[in-house]
């Protein structure tokens, strides 16, 4: 008999669970339509407590669905110093979730002792949420999960995903500026003012920026940033969920997926604009030519003008022998950019698997680690080596000296970025601090390199587990004869390339596809879409 009969008690009184459908956690956590969620948000809540015994440690629980539409929702544990809740705890959130009412004690009891963790322990919890209708119910079951546990939980309410990182972060690593919304803009403003100081120009240089909020939280909180950075930088929030739905015809994954600007908004050439998701952790940057027409800086472009802006800081620090640079991409990463950073920049570049997690695990192999999903989500990861040589540098630094200054901005720059999680607020500062040193425009910027014309497409199916791949997603194993007719699709276009993956959030596989013309690479992802309908189990309309 279990110990845990108030858990068992409550759960069945007020969370019960509502349907016999097999969950998994994965790099999302739980994400579904929100109507399911409470129960599972209550589960998340207990084992959230768990893993702060076990680690005695606070954790964090974060309820969003990012880029997804409105009525989904989701929940996902955040590690006392910010990551991604780890692979092994994967495999006991999705067994606490799974389980019947009744068993859920001995599950939890189960949970203790594989993990030998101390009980007594009082477990220490933040929550925090995005503006979706459902999340204050969500966040009230996930707190009755603490609760329950007789754990301690602070309530953030709105904040940006990034900014709970932070917070728990913060908190666990008591880090300089305090574990608090108010510590975030602390840590970014001050950061800003310390390498702007280092731009001789940048008094004679205000940058502006209208961002999109997806009329989520980011909007929001970019206001209230903008208290902070006073004249340094102006943000101007636009969709900032006032009038309009989340994510609907807006944000980045909009912008990005459609090659488009939000509807409704009105480019005017000269000016910048940006994109956040839901739940701002991911940015892309866009505008429109003075002919009309509309350029988008994605992840890849992003990744690219942060990589090659810090080669350049090492070089002129004399850093750039003692401190490896290198940038990770996904499948996803347009070609042309792979070719520019690893033959005109001489940068290293790795591929990983889609998933903010493999790309963070894979930046580790560099002292420097800049990755970016061409979606826009991404961040700069500095190894305790780099910060420490970077600081050493920076302390005996001569300001006067380009050596020095190089070093200085270094310095600055490892504390302006939110290394721990892509956060879209901190890489559009990042972003903007770049630009303001190097006195460049968007169409500067964009001139780097010229995107191949890329289209990425979903085809509803009916289980998209049916598809299986290897090689960093960009090959298919499964169904048989799927990569053999992908090949030969390929063929027939100049610069071809194309991959398909399953969704790690819906029954939807996602078709990417490449080539040196528009036309070309409309008849490639068309014709990969169909290969996928066909093969795979296509439901609804095949595509046309």
């Amino acid at each position: 008999m279990s110990s845990f009969a108030d858990v068992i008690k409550h759960a069945a009184q007020n969370y019960p669970k509502t349907d016999q459908d097999a969950y998994l956690y994965g790099t999302a956590g739980f994400r579904m339509k929100a109507e399911k969620l409470n129960f599972i948000a209550y589960r998340v809540g207990i084992l959230a407590s768990l893993r702060s015994q076990a680690k005695s440690a606070v954790t964090g629980v974060m309820i969003t669905a990012s880029h997804n539409p409105a009525c989904d929702n989701g929940v996902k544990i955040i590690e006392p110093h910010g990551e991604m809740l780890h692979v092994d705890w994967e495999s006991f959130a999705t067994k606490m979730v799974n389980c019947r009412d009744e068993d859920l004690g001995n599950v939890i009891q189960s949970i203790i002792e594989e993990t030998k963790l101390d009980p007594s322990i009082t477990p220490q919890v933040f929550v925090g949420m995005d503006t979706r209708p459902s999340s204050p119910g969500l966040s009230k079951a996930c707190q009755a999960g603490v609760s329950v546990m007789n754990g301690k939980v602070t309530d953030y309410g709105y904040v940006t995903t990034p900014q709970l990182h932070y917070i728990v972060w913060s908190h666990n690593t008591k880090f300089t500026h305090p574990p608090t919304q108010e510590g975030y803009y602390l840590k970014i403003s001050t950061a800003l003012r310390q390498f702007l100081d280092l731009c001789k120009h940048s008094n004679s240089i205000t940058q502006k920026v209208t961002v999109d909020g997806s009329n989520g939280v980011g909007a929001m909180k970019v206001r209230e940033l903008q208290a902070y950075l006073g004249d340094m930088l102006t943000v101007n929030p636009v969709f900032d969920g006032s009038t309009g739905v989340l994510n609907y015809q807006c944000g980045a994954d909009y912008v990005k997926s459609n090659q488009t600007s939000p509807v409704g908004l009105d480019l005017v050439p000269g000016e910048k604009y940006a994109s956040f998701d839901g739940d701002a952790d991911r940015i892309v940057y866009y505008f429109i030519t003075q002919e009309g027409k509309f350029q988008l800086l994605d992840g890849d472009k992003i990744a690219i003008l942060i990589a090659s802006y810090l080669k350049q800081l090492l070089v002129d620090s004399g850093l750039s022998k003692e401190i490896s640079l290198g940038l990770v991409q996904t499948a996803y990463a347009n070609g042309a950019s792979t070719e520019y950073i690893s033959d005109k920049l001489s940068v290293p570049v790795s591929c990983s698997k889609t998933g903010v997690k493999h790309l963070h695990h894979c930046a580790l192999q560099y002292d420097i680690g800049v990755y970016f999903e061409a979606n826009g989500h991404g961040t700069v990861m500095f190894s305790d080596k780099a910060a420490m040589t970077i600081d050493l540098a920076a302390k005996s630094a001569d300001a006067n000296t380009a050596a020095g200054t190089a070093s200085l901005k270094l310095s600055a720059l490892t504390q302006l970025i939110m290394q721990i999680v892509g956060d879209a607020i901190s890489d559009l500062v990042f972003v903007e601090a770049i630009l303001t040193d190097l006195k460049m425009t968007l169409s500067q910027w964009n001139d780097q390199y010229t995107d191949l014309p890329n289209v990425l497409c979903k085809v509803s199916v009916a289980d998209r587990q049916v598809i299986k791949t290897t090689n960093a997603e960009r090959t298919a194993t499964s169904p048989i004869g799927l990569q053999a007719a992908i090949d030969e699709a390929v063929l027939k276009v100049s610069k071809g390339r194309s991959f398909v993956r399953p969704s790690g959030t819906e029954d939807v596989v996602r078709v990417y596809a490449e080539a040196s013309t528009l036309e070309e690479v409309k008849q490639l992802s068309l014709g990969v879409a169909c290969l996928v309908y066909d093969m795979c189990g296509g439901v609804g309309e095949r595509p046309v």
